[in-house]
């Protein structure tokens, strides 16, 4: 009797509002940094570097024209869509196919390869990969290519392997085991009955990938510094902050980098619904 009354207790006043002050505070904290970018692009710079209040006291949408033609908008933007659609175009495939052989397929070592992948998630390489990485870029002969920049970018895909897997086992089995009784090879199995299924998850690898290689700007300058003519946006947009005069002028780079976050909320307004329901798909299951 006591613990059927203690399952239908509401929580307290206090509890509540506590719970709602944790919630305002993330997304002041969330939201704040991309409103002050937003209403510093259409400050001056010296209003920018001198501080005062949020809202700027003239509005300077010039600076957005100027941030265009600066940032050569038109050919850096269209160096990071090849980029990041190349980068989520392979990471969707190459995810999507090791979560299914991680799930499905009983091999030799699979378990200690799984776990030292897995433990991957937990080290941070960073910059350290860079070297070896444009070493073997070097080797291929696409180091001076978007194609290599790709490469470089997909990487091991950890994080989104291990979602992946997790979300092929909440499909059934037996789903598997009816394609290879009416004939269907694994490949046929996979692509045409466990790859649709696999939507909800692709959606959130997708707008992960998209993402990061959107917003990279330390791999792509490394490759990009003896082939200008494939950097990416975020590389042109933070040059902009100096002028022809060594002048820091962040008023067109706040502008510059408003301009680029568009992409990113397009995608997102279109895989919304598919990345909501990625995430919390197979979180009963275990």
């Amino acid at each position: 009797m006591e613990n059927t009354v203690s399952k239908n207790r509401k929580p307290g006043p206090a509890f509540l509002i506590i719970s709602y002050a944790f919630v305002l505070l993330a997304v002041v904290f969330t939201l704040f940094p991309i409103v002050y970018t937003l209403l510093g692009s259409f400050k001056t710079n010296a209003e920018l570097t001198q501080g005062g209040g949020l809202f700027p006291e003239t509005w300077h949408f010039e600076n957005y024209r100027q941030a265009f033609i600066q940032s050569n908008f038109l050919r850096y933007g269209m160096n990071s869509i090849i980029v990041s659609v190349g980068v989520l175009l392979l990471a969707v495939l190459t995810t999507s196919m090791a979560g299914y052989v991680f799930a499905r397929k009983n091999f030799y070592g699979k378990k200690i390869i799984f776990s030292l992948y897995g433990a991957l998630v937990f080290v941070a390489m960073g910059s350290v990969t860079l070297y070896p990485t444009y070493t073997v870029l070097t080797a291929l002969h696409i180091n001076k290519s978007l194609a290599g920049l790709i490469l470089a970018l997909v990487g091991g895909q950890i994080t989104n392997v291990l979602l992946v897997t997790g979300f092929v086992k909440t499909v059934p089995v037996e789903l598997d085991e009816a394609a290879t009784i009416d004939g269907c090879s694994q490949y046929r199995t996979f692509f045409q009955i466990i790859l649709p299924l696999l939507k909800p998850i692709l959606a959130v690898v997708a707008l992960f990938s998209f993402r990061t290689a959107w917003n990279d700007y330390l791999t792509s300058f490394i490759i990009s510094i003896f082939t200008p003519s494939i950097k990416t946006l975020t590389v042109a947009v933070v040059q902009m902050k100096y002028s022809v005069n060594a002048a820091a002028e962040w008023h067109i780079m706040l502008a510059g980098a408003s301009i680029s976050i568009i992409p990113i909320l397009i995608l997102y307004l279109f895989a919304n619904k598919q990345f909501i329901s990625g995430l919390t798909a197979g979180a009963v299951k275990g």
